[in-house]
């Protein structure tokens, strides 16, 4: 393809194309990345809650912790690094099953040929 000349600049089409492709590629990674994020944490929220036995803020007798804060973990995922907020508890031992206790990476078993 040919040059584009515009406000002085030169360039191709191809490059601008490959440019726009790039962006938008990073732009989707971003967002499946912070979909899982959100995903997880929100699940581990609900883990939490059915732990409680209510809701964080939640007046209930049937009531069986209550939360303390949460502490921050790196999980990495075929999609990226995620961001896990980590709920606490102040009675019972937070152990969740969405994600193994020490597991830091997603673990993937392909077969093998």
């Amino acid at each position: 393809m040919g040059s584009v000349a515009k406000d002085g600049v030169e360039g191709t089409l191809e490059d601008a194309i490959r440019t726009g492709e790039g962006r938008v590629r990073s732009h989707l990674d971003d967002l499946v990345r912070s979909s899982i994020e959100e995903t997880l944490n929100n699940l581990l929220e609900a883990e939490a809650d059915a732990l409680c036995g209510a809701k964080r803020y939640e007046r209930s007798p049937k009531r069986l912790d209550t939360r303390a804060i949460h502490y921050k973990r790196q999980l990495t995922t075929k999609a990226g690094q995620v961001k896990l907020r980590m709920p606490r508890l102040w009675n019972l031992p937070f152990e969740t099953q969405i994600i193994e206790r020490y597991r830091r990476r997603e673990v993937h078993n392909y077969p093998r040929h």
